[in-house]
């Protein structure tokens, strides 16, 4: 009895520990577990659209701030929007005229328009700031194959001139160019000789570039252009097939 009373104490003795004992969980923070999430990147153009939206640049004039956003079809600017522009009667006589000369000079180098030589110079710079944009883009943009470009050079532009339909105020005739199947530029080969018309022309030609169509508004005040310039822009659509 006396030896078990020892071994008996030496047995407690060596359990108290085990009982105070408490295993780690071994938990860790769920923020230094979890990486962090980069952000995902996205085109939103299709593999099958020949159209490019380039913004120019913001020029800040004393006129107030000009920004222009320019439609690319391949390498061929086919619009022109006026983004931020001076609310002043000189602006808004001339940025017709500017885009007008942009898609007949396809590029930046236009005439500064009487009158409104701050904003022209404005509308220029923002210009040919797309213009670079855009052709940075297409340099770093890696080359199809000369089997596939060589077909699409061919075929990329076509010059259609549409019927001259003669009006009470004179003659009026369209010459579209198209890339594809969309209305790149459109040239007028003849037109009356009135102010209205002259007025009309530019807004006429920037409301088929957004069509893509002759279904398109007439300009008030030139009812009889309007009319002639609808139904030759029509033939040469025709024309075109």
């Amino acid at each position: 009895m006396k030896r078990a009373l020892p071994v008996l104490v030496l047995s407690i003795a060596g359990l108290v520990p085990v009982w105070l004992y408490e295993p780690s969980l071994g938990v860790t923070s769920s923020e230094a577990s979890t990486p962090a999430t980069s952000p995902s990147v996205s085109s939103s153009g299709s593999s099958g659209s020949s159209s490019t939206v380039v913004q120019g640049t913001t020029v800040t004039t004393e006129k107030g701030d000009v920004q222009v956003e320019v439609t690319f079809a391949g390498t061929k600017i086919s619009s022109v929007r006026m983004l931020k522009q001076p609310n002043h009667p000189q602006t808004t006589a001339a940025v017709p005229v500017l885009i007008k000369e942009t898609l007949a000079a396809q590029s930046a180098d236009i005439d500064t328009v009487s009158g409104a030589t701050i904003t022209s110079d404005g509308y220029k710079e923002s210009l040919q700031a797309a213009i670079d944009s855009q052709a940075d883009s297409a340099a770093a943009s890696p080359s199809p194959s000369a089997s596939t470009s060589a077909p699409a050079a061919e075929s990329a532009s076509k010059v259609v001139s549409g019927t001259a339909v003669d009006t009470e105020k004179g003659t009026v005739q369209v010459e579209v160019t198209f890339e594809g199947d969309s209305i790149a530029s459109v040239k007028m080969l003849q037109q009356p000789n009135h102010p209205q018309t002259t007025a009309a022309v530019p807004v006429l030609i920037e409301e088929t570039l957004a069509a893509q169509s002759a279904d398109i508004d007439t300009v008030s005040g030139a009812t009889i252009t309007s009319d002639g310039y609808k139904e030759s822009l029509q033939a040469a659509i025709d024309a075109k097939g």
